[in-house]
């Protein structure tokens, strides 16, 4: 196996192309919803992301096939007078789990926060989709609360 990551260019019709497709295999799914993008999301995703400035996708590559994405949104800790950077979506194909994907796409954005300086690293993940919390707590990932005494 040898995989490669790189960052998705958003104004290549190609890789939005694999954006578009790991996206919506991912949104299909149980655990991204059920439901795949509409015509309208697929349709303006690429130009909607280079607008927004504060994004950037990560495609994962066995050989030529995208197997894995995870899209990051930057933003800022007032508190800390820091960036955040939060994966908002993170996916391995059906077929290409189990396999040390979703630890290499943690590892790139890691590396990617620390070159940003980021304060932390964010990320939400339904309560029954243990398989993605297994590789979150692998990565150092926990439940987080600021203080439950207060709700």
């Amino acid at each position: 196996m040898q995989i490669r990551i790189r960052q998705a260019d958003y104004s290549n019709p190609h890789d939005m192309a694999l954006v578009i497709q790991l996206l919506d295999q991912y949104a299909k799914d149980p655990f991204g919803g059920g439901e795949g993008l509409s015509d309208q999301t697929k349709a303006t995703l690429g130009e909607n992301l280079r607008a927004f400035g504060h994004a950037f996708t990560l495609l994962a590559f066995d050989g030529d096939e995208a197997v894995g994405l995870a899209n990051c949104l930057r933003s800022f800790s007032t508190f800390k007078a820091a960036p955040v950077l939060n994966i908002h979506d993170f996916a391995v194909s059906p077929l290409a789990r189990g396999r040390g994907i979703g630890q290499l796409l943690l590892k790139e954005i890691e590396r990617i926060a620390k070159d940003q300086g980021c304060y932390k690293v964010t990320l939400e993940v339904l309560s029954e989709n243990h398989p993605a919390k297994n590789l979150y707590k692998k990565f150092g990932f926990g439940d987080y609360q600021l203080d439950p005494s207060h709700g």
